[in-house]
């Protein structure tokens, strides 16, 4: 349980630190795993459209 705790604000650190020190990249990183979520959505979408 301890080392959880220990990976999850070590992954929380490294997320602020990257997000303070290269606002552009994250915000390019954020905008980059949108798309894809978008783009998994309308590709579910086209294949639901499809089987009927």
């Amino acid at each position: 349980m301890q080392v959880k705790k220990v990976l999850t604000y070590s992954a929380i650190a490294f997320v602020a630190f990257y997000l303070f020190t290269r606002p552009g990249d994250a915000a390019n990183t954020v905008r980059g795993a949108m798309d894809s979520v978008f783009n998994a959505a309308n590709s579910l979408a086209q294949f639901v459209s499809h089987l009927s």
